[in-house]
């Protein structure tokens, strides 16, 4: 945010910034979802709905996990959120107690850590590399355990900022770790859909414990909208609705309803996929050449987790002076990571082509310069 806040006074002055800082669609929400909220808004009234969302969306969500993974969903195990980010407040507050620990990847999502600790939880965060893939292992949690007893793990695959994905088979190992440890695990989905390398897998296929929590803000492109949803095991439903009813009353009703036909505007949404997969492979083939030669796998999402050693000491700086000199504004890994943050920096590639083409070519100019 304080990248994005730079760029922003920069653009206020006349320069031109190209944005890799934010992790957010280029493309606006799909037409089938335009044409519902309008008729919704031309309908008249928008009120208040029951606090785990209306009926048609539950239950076009829970065709979705029949459609996409062949797995059976009841209705009655979805809930509407405000965004994933309601959906995580929602999970930490049904399943654990205050003091609970729950293990998280570093590198990992800052406000994973950032939610966890305001709730009077513990966030563990363990640092993965190249040896696991950048994904957490039965053998990780248990090391973790000996310091005190586990309560969680939270796991996104593909991830933020790294873009890797866990194979079916490691996830499904670790799913299967936390069920018979007795360990709520929490999988965050909201990138499925943008997988580029691999098979997506949904955690629900080996255990109907898990809590899934996805949004519509990623591939159905609707961030500002401020809608996602969970899947709960029945014993957390009652419990994450009454303390929704409580902080929300309910998610915004013209949201939900556009929502529902976010499933219906695959072949627009395929085709914005495809822009980003052009995004990816038009970066994986210039970054190299102008230094950035060391990156994660880029499994899915639209990030490009660079490690920028040999480049510079601090990417915060880096980042910094890309912005100020080069005109390309990009995430630095501190925010990700507590621990090697300052050695990587993130790209996002969700913007367009044009642009994408235009920061590579602003990069390797710069870097010429700098020698």
């Amino acid at each position: 945010m304080d990248i994005l806040a730079a760029a922003r006074r920069l653009e206020a002055e006349g320069r031109s910034i190209i944005h890799m800082e934010v992790g957010q669609p280029g493309a606006p929400a799909p037409r089938p979802v335009l044409e519902a909220a309008r008729a919704a808004l031309a309908g008249g009234r928008l009120g208040y709905t029951e606090a785990a969302g209306i009926l048609p969306l539950r239950r076009r969500i829970a065709r979705h996990y029949h459609d996409t993974y062949g797995v059976d969903v009841p209705e009655n195990r979805v809930m509407v959120t405000t965004g994933s980010s309601a959906g995580f407040n929602l999970a930490f507050l049904a399943a654990f107690d205050p003091g609970d620990r729950i293990v998280l990847t570093a590198p990992g999502y800052p406000a994973y850590r950032n939610i966890i600790r305001a709730l009077g939880l513990v966030p563990v965060e363990i640092e993965v590399g190249p040896e696991t893939r950048w994904s957490l292992t039965p053998e990780l949690i248990e090391a973790a355990a000996a310091n005190g007893p586990v309560k969680g793990v939270l796991v996104a695959s593909p991830a933020n900022p790294t873009g890797t994905m866990m194979t079916p088979e490691a996830l499904a190992e670790l799913v299967r770790y936390c069920d018979e440890a007795g360990i709520w695990f929490l999988s965050d989905e909201i990138y499925h859909g943008l997988v580029y390398e691999g098979v997506q897998a949904t955690a629900l296929s080996t255990s109907q414990n898990a809590l899934i929590i996805n949004s519509f803000s990623k591939y159905y492109c609707m961030t500002g909208w401020r809608i996602g949803w969970m899947v709960l095991p029945e014993a957390l439903m009652r419990p994450a609705e009454r303390i929704a009813q409580s902080l929300y009353i309910s998610p915004p009703e013209l949201s939900q309803i556009a929502a529902a036909a976010a499933f219906d505007a695959r072949v627009e949404l395929e085709a914005v996929k495809a822009g980003y997969a052009a995004n990816r492979a038009l970066l994986l083939e210039r970054l190299p050449a102008i230094g950035f030669d060391r990156l994660l796998p880029v499994d899915g999402a639209f990030y490009i987790y660079a490690d920028v050693r040999g480049i510079c000491e601090d990417s915060l700086a880096f980042t910094r002076a890309m912005l100020t000199e080069a005109g390309v504004a990009a995430t630095p890994g501190a925010d990700f990571d507590p621990y090697n943050g300052a050695r990587f920096l993130r790209f996002s590639f969700a913007g367009s082509h044009s642009d994408m083409a235009e920061a590579l070519d602003r990069l390797t100019a710069w870097r010429q310069k700098r020698g």
